[in-house]
């Protein structure tokens, strides 16, 4: 267990309480969190807010753990099955319970769940042959993309709601876009490995 691993491990255990806190029926518990008004129009619960700073702190760590585990020759496949795990954790259940309190419309997180699918699976088939699938560019824009439009779209699109502009809505289509186009690339890329046939064995 070394200190990339645990750094995952953090932001796992991170990624659950964000999920907590967000889906935490503190009404029902007779619990009132503060809440602030902007313009005396927007009204912001303050556990979203709450929830988009450990939202950042966790994808801060994902960039951490990485650099640290690639500098220091520190890469083991325990990690990077964990944050492959941690990273699909923080990200779509997020989505899910955006999408599921009208925050974002739910083809998003489908569309984000179904390339993660796909790709994944591409990544198992080849490493079933020994071969690795790096990643590309247009995964790196769509997460970069993702990750901010969450920020925002948790911090109530402020500041940019002020003056009407859905800056975060913007970000989360653009990403499910980057998301489709960089699946259709994993598979042209990979379809020759996907669809091989097999080696005939001489009886």
């Amino acid at each position: 267990m070394n200190l990339p691993n645990k750094i995952t491990i953090f932001r796992i255990i991170l990624a659950i309480f964000i999920i907590a806190l967000l889906l935490f029926p503190f009404d029902s518990a007779g619990i009132n969190l503060p809440q602030l008004y902007v313009n005396e129009s927007i009204v912001i619960n303050i556990k979203y807010l709450i929830a988009g700073v450990l939202f950042i702190i966790a994808s801060l760590t994902d960039f951490i753990d990485g650099h640290i585990a690639r500098k220091y020759n520190l890469v083991t496949d325990f990690g990077k099955m964990m944050d492959a795990i941690a990273d699909k954790i923080l990200v779509n259940s997020v989505l899910i319970i955006l999408a599921s309190t009208g925050f974002i419309h739910p083809i998003i997180p489908i569309i984000i769940i179904m390339r993660d699918t796909v790709v994944n699976s591409i990544k198992m088939i080849a490493g079933n042959k020994g071969k690795v699938v790096a990643a590309i560019k247009s995964g790196k824009i769509k997460t970069a993309l993702l990750m901010v439009g969450i920020v925002l779209t948790l911090f109530y699109n402020m500041p940019f709601e002020l003056w009407n502009l859905k800056v975060a809505d913007l970000l989360l289509i653009i990403a499910a876009i980057m998301s489709l186009i960089s699946g259709f690339q994993y598979y042209y890329m990979n379809k020759d490995l996907i669809f091989d046939k097999p080696e005939m064995v001489d009886a």
